[in-house]
């Protein structure tokens, strides 16, 4: 092994670093943003929506994958904590070009799993990226490096990027977050949570959208029916959290936010609506607001 990078982790970072990109296509008309021969490739999941996120754990750091190391004249240090970095910028993804490839990390890469390639963040580590046109996120586990071109941040694996809704442009503006076991906000997708009927078991806050104070309410007061769930949380305070930021984002509607808790997870949802066809209705109207659609709870 080399004293900065091994032979196979050069032509893997090589590999990272020919990510897509529209730049990167000399011009040449595609129906997508991806290199000639790569791209979606023809055996993608039926419901790709549905694959979950990395889940963050601690996993001891690779052997070689987190020494200095130099690509394309450039000299790269990788971070050894993780958890404490934040940055703004382009993300690509790659596909099946390089779809059953060694990684970095000398996993194969998997363009249908939630993974991605970074130049410094710790190998392997977990991040959240944010897409910040449509606020859309997703927790993807770095095994890879890269992406040295074009002022990149991040490359995406396929399945990352068509949850962020990137894949068509084949590059976003998005923010990345290093995630560490023990403070990762997991919000788990309305998407990806199973319907089922929920008893209300509240948790201590319930909050109107169109007024300011926060109010607890009793088991007596909280209002039974049908209502939409926002997401998910494994601690209260991140629910919380979450909860405020879509009174913020909602504004003034004439619905409930509050908290629910079931099955170990603190629930955010909205509501009563007097039906099932109003409720579903107004899924569709946050989802334009919100990026992503509510799911259907009944207490």
């Amino acid at each position: 092994m080399g004293y900065k990078i091994t032979i196979l982790t050069m032509v893997t970072l090589f590999l990272a670093a020919c990510g897509s990109t529209p730049e990167q296509k000399g011009g040449v008309a595609s129906t997508g943003g991806y290199l000639s021969g790569d791209g979606p490739g023809t055996d993608a999941p039926a419901n790709i929506e549905a694959i979950p996120d990395a889940v963050p754990r601690n996993e001891p750091l690779h052997r070689y994958a987190n020494r200095p190391y130099v690509a394309l004249g450039k000299t790269y240090t990788p971070l050894t904590v993780v958890g404490d970095y934040k940055e703004q910028g382009i993300a690509s993804w790659y596909g099946k070009k390089f779809h059953g490839q060694r990684t970095s990390s000398g996993e194969t890469y998997d363009m249908y799993a939630m993974s991605a390639a970074h130049p410094t963040l710790p190998i392997p580590s977990y991040a959240r990226v944010t897409n910040s046109a449509n606020r859309k996120s997703v927790i993807v586990r770095i095994n890879d490096r890269g992406p040295f071109l074009h002022d990149r941040v991040i490359d995406l694996s396929y399945t990352a990027a068509y949850k962020l809704g990137i894949i068509s442009n084949g590059s976003g503006d998005v923010e990345v977050e290093s995630l560490s076991a023990d403070r990762t906000i997991n919000i788990i997708p309305a998407s990806t949570v199973q319907s089922q009927p929920l008893a209300a078991v509240p948790v201590g806050v319930a909050v109107q959208t169109d007024a300011p104070p926060v109010s607890t309410v009793s088991s007596e007061t909280v209002d039974r029916g049908v209502y939409l769930q926002l997401g998910a949380f494994e601690s209260q305070q991140n629910a919380e959290t979450f909860l405020e930021k879509m009174r913020t984002e909602l504004g003034a509607i004439n619905k409930q936010l509050k908290l629910t808790s079931k099955d170990g997870l603190v629930r955010v949802h909205i509501g009563p609506y007097s039906n099932q066809n109003e409720a579903r209705i107004n899924s569709e109207n946050l989802e334009e607001k919100l990026g992503f659609k509510p799911m259907l709870n009944l207490h």
